[in-house]
């Protein structure tokens, strides 16, 4: 396994610092280019010491050997096709939450086998440089999307990388993991943002929702401290697949509605029952 490369992350929020805190530690990279259209943000992963240097992205990407892109999913899209003009042998691994979008907007591209889709199913409610944290990967399942796409030297390198990171690798292609992560993903999210809001909405004391709050509901509803900026993209990117998933999700909360009014209780204490069945996959 090939170390102490040059590793240029775009992005140097939470994904972006906290893969630069573990590739650094675990001796995989010797120095860490930052790049990012917040100069605030590159200044803190600088103090932090998460990035080596700064460098704009065409300097960054002639610089390194892997090319991270750990922005939001349309600005991936945006600057994809000009990182892959770029690259020569280097490895360009994008972290996008959505795919198929993506990788339809350089299937054509003469360096499209220089790039490896991934994605790293961690993260936190929080964002920013300040967020990175040391083993956020660790025991997580890294997706790799295509790779019969990427050449082989290049999936071996991405390979290595959440190997080092300890995370488990699996593959689908770009549609399926588009489904996949609308059911487990963002769905999550969406509900999150929804039940904050009505939180807000029917509770106008906030002090009071504060001290009743129980592990419960923050645990439900931490999700909706997650950055708009990062979560419309994907919306945005896998609309289709959240609309699918959103409308079942109503007809769910319909049913529920629907016994609670009428009080059929039996008939709700069979929908938890049903429920309860997510153990055998949630252990």
């Amino acid at each position: 396994m090939q170390s102490k490369i040059t590793v240029a992350i775009v992005g140097v929020g939470l994904i972006g610092g906290s893969l630069a805190i573990s590739l650094k530690e675990k001796k995989f990279a010797g120095h860490v280019i930052g790049v990012d259209k917040n100069a605030a943000n590159l200044k803190t992963a600088l103090d932090l010491k998460l990035i080596d240097e700064q460098a704009d992205l065409e300097e960054a990407v002639k610089k390194a050997k892997l090319v991270i892109l750990a922005i939001p999913v349309d600005a991936i899209i945006a600057i994809l096709p000009k990182v892959l003009d770029l690259v020569t042998d280097q490895v360009v691994m994008d972290m996008g939450s959505t795919k198929e979008k993506l990788l339809e907007a350089v299937a054509n591209h003469p360096n499209r086998g220089r790039l490896v889709a991934s994605h790293p199913m961690a993260g936190t409610e929080y964002s920013g440089p300040e967020a990175a944290i040391p083993n956020l990967f660790t025991g997580r399942t890294m997706v790799f999307c295509d790779v019969t796409q990427s050449d082989e030297d290049a999936f071996e390198l991405a390979e290595n990388v959440s190997d080092l990171l300890g995370m488990k690798s699996i593959f689908m292609n770009a549609k399926e993991h588009d489904i996949h992560t609308a059911y487990v993903s963002h769905i999550a999210h969406i509900t999150s943002f929804a039940l904050a809001l009505t939180v807000l909405e029917k509770e106008k004391s906030q002090g009071r929702i504060f001290e009743l709050a129980s592990a419960g509901f923050e645990s439900t509803v931490r999700l909706a401290k997650s950055s708009a900026d990062m979560w419309v993209p994907i919306f945005k990117q896998n609309r289709h697949n959240v609309m699918d998933v959103l409308q079942e999700h109503i007809r769910q909360l319909q049913q529920m509605y629907d016994v609670l009014k009428v009080e059929d209780y039996d008939t709700f204490h069979k929908l938890i029952k049903k429920s309860n069945k997510i153990k055998r996959i949630l252990k």
